[in-house]
């Protein structure tokens, strides 16, 4: 208003008053926002719906709505919670609930064409039955994957659409000049991330018992899998310190864990954002224990008690503390020998 007080409307050659005009805008994604016009903008974050939400919408607005858009008699037909779970989850990949409609208006598309040709139809929609009406799956959710492997550790990702588990794979490989290879799409906040993770491990390794001639005799290589999606931000730093730590040990990470945090060069655990789709993402992945910054319990204990049931936390404030709760005694089956010749 300071600088364009009126806008001129040609057509009309009339001038309108836009200096008491208060301009409310919507995005999914920040991104996609010219940075000029995202500097001069008051951001307001609200976080998108989590599953559980979205299945009460669904259950209690979207599926009686679709009935009597599409003439089927309320009780001639019912699509159940755990058949919404699925499509939630396999078949949208969203913040809202708009894609979850449109699926809905499909399968009552296909039952009110079989309702007006006196064709059988279910009068409950099975889980197993979805592919009939919608295809094949489109999507699917990643689950814990086990600790079976040196350097492989669970992170959590809060993304445009909600929460993620990734994981975060480093390996060794023999090579001159200590060598680190970074892929999987990743931002320059995450590679910078890894490097501070790296210069860790280095100024560390006496205290991890790590031999560093290691550093010089081992290439090391860290990937983020997905490689078609860009990955960004510094949450995954006490992922990619753990998980360094794993493969330069050899040890194994403890089952059914995941952590998120960025990291300083002195090993401090700062708080990240998405506290609340982190957690309820790693829930649905089976993981049962949870790594977060201290200064992020607060985040905890504005979350329901319902969604929390089954999950310990773990509060730290330094990357000690992460490996101390991450990093299992035992060396995994089929260590690498990682001696260096004297």
């Amino acid at each position: 208003p300071e600088q364009n007080m009126a806008f001129h409307d040609n057509y009309l050659s009339i001038d309108y008053d836009l200096s008491k005009v208060l301009f409310i805008a919507t995005a999914n994604n920040l991104n996609s926002i010219p940075q000029p016009l995202l500097d001069r903008m008051e951001l307001i974050n609200v976080g998108g719906y989590i599953t559980e939400e979205k299945i009460e919408i669904a259950h209690r607005h979207l599926v009686p709505k679709e009935l009597l858009n599409h003439g089927i008699a309320k009780g001639a037909f019912n699509i159940p919670k755990p058949t919404l779970q699925r499509i939630i989850e396999n078949y949208t990949r969203e913040s809202g609930v708009r894609e979850l409609n449109k699926k809905i208006a499909k399968i009552m598309r296909r039952v009110a064409r079989r309702v007006a040709a006196e064709e059988p139809y279910p009068r409950s929609l099975k889980v197993q039955e979805l592919r009939e009406y919608l295809g094949v799956e489109e999507y699917s959710r990643d689950r814990y994957q086990g600790n079976e492997y040196a350097g492989v550790v669970t992170g959590l990702a809060w993304t445009a659409v909600g929460g993620e588990i990734l994981f975060v794979e480093s390996s060794l490989s023999r090579g001159k000049g200590a060598k680190l290879t970074l892929t999987g799409n990743l931002g320059d906040v995450m590679k910078e991330s890894a490097m501070l993770a790296m210069e860790y491990i280095h100024s560390h390794a006496e205290e991890l018992q790590i031999d560093p001639e290691l550093f010089d005799n081992w290439n090391t290589h860290i990937h983020v899998p997905e490689g078609a999606i860009p990955k960004d931000g510094p949450s995954a730093g006490i992922t990619m310190i753990t998980s360094l730590a794993s493969v330069y040990t050899q040890r194994k990470i403890r089952a059914n864990l995941a952590m998120t945090g960025e990291i300083t060069l002195r090993g401090k655990v700062l708080p990240v954002g998405g506290i609340r789709e982190k957690i309820l993402a790693a829930k649905r992945a089976g993981i049962s224990d949870i790594i977060l910054c201290k200064e992020n319990q607060k985040a905890i204990e504005e979350i329901k008690a319902d969604y929390l049931r089954g999950l310990t936390f773990h509060y730290v404030s330094d990357v000690k503390e992460v490996l101390e709760v991450a990093l299992l005694p035992e060396k995994v089956a089929n260590a690498k020998d990682l001696t260096v010749a004297k």
